[in-house]
């Protein structure tokens, strides 16, 4: 587990740029948070970070967004509008073809999305955001114990 605090929106890009640095090739993201957290703001510095270059738009409303990245695909998800879990069966979810899941209110998708390699749960902290990033597998571990080196 990492504890952050990030007291600026610059911050909260860096640390975007550091975990797209420090990526396992196939990854999974669970962002928690209450609305206006920084669940989107970061999975964009994230995308940012791993070389996206065009808009980046929030998947409220689509709920999911693909983004080509090196060795594959992103694909960003909101599930904040999500009414029940069996929606996701439309998305096509199954055949995905996904490098990198980055998935935003992840409770509302349940059992229906692959497993996290890494949580994040952002919060609002005064006029910053506090972060935990948490483990969710081997490869999760891996990718905290690189960030966390690249920080040191």
């Amino acid at each position: 587990m990492m504890q952050l605090h990030l007291a600026t929106a610059e911050d909260t890009a860096q640390l975007g740029a550091a975990l797209a640095k420090t990526r396992p090739p196939l990854a999974s993201v669970h962002l928690h948070g209450d609305l206006g957290a920084g669940k989107s703001t970061l999975a964009r510095a994230l995308l940012r970070g791993l070389g996206v270059t065009g808009a980046i738009r929030s998947p409220t409303y689509t709920l999911v967004e693909r983004y080509p990245v090196e060795g594959g695909e992103a694909w960003h998800l909101d599930l904040y509008r999500l009414g029940d879990a069996s929606e996701l069966d439309f998305l096509g979810l199954d055949e995905a073809v996904a490098t990198l899941w980055l998935i935003e209110w992840p409770e509302k998708g349940r059992s229906g999305l692959p497993p996290p390699d890494l949580e994040i749960y952002l919060a609002i902290d005064g006029d910053g955001r506090s972060v935990r990033l948490e483990a969710g597998s081997s490869a999760g571990r891996g990718w905290l114990e690189r960030l966390a080196h690249r920080a040191s």
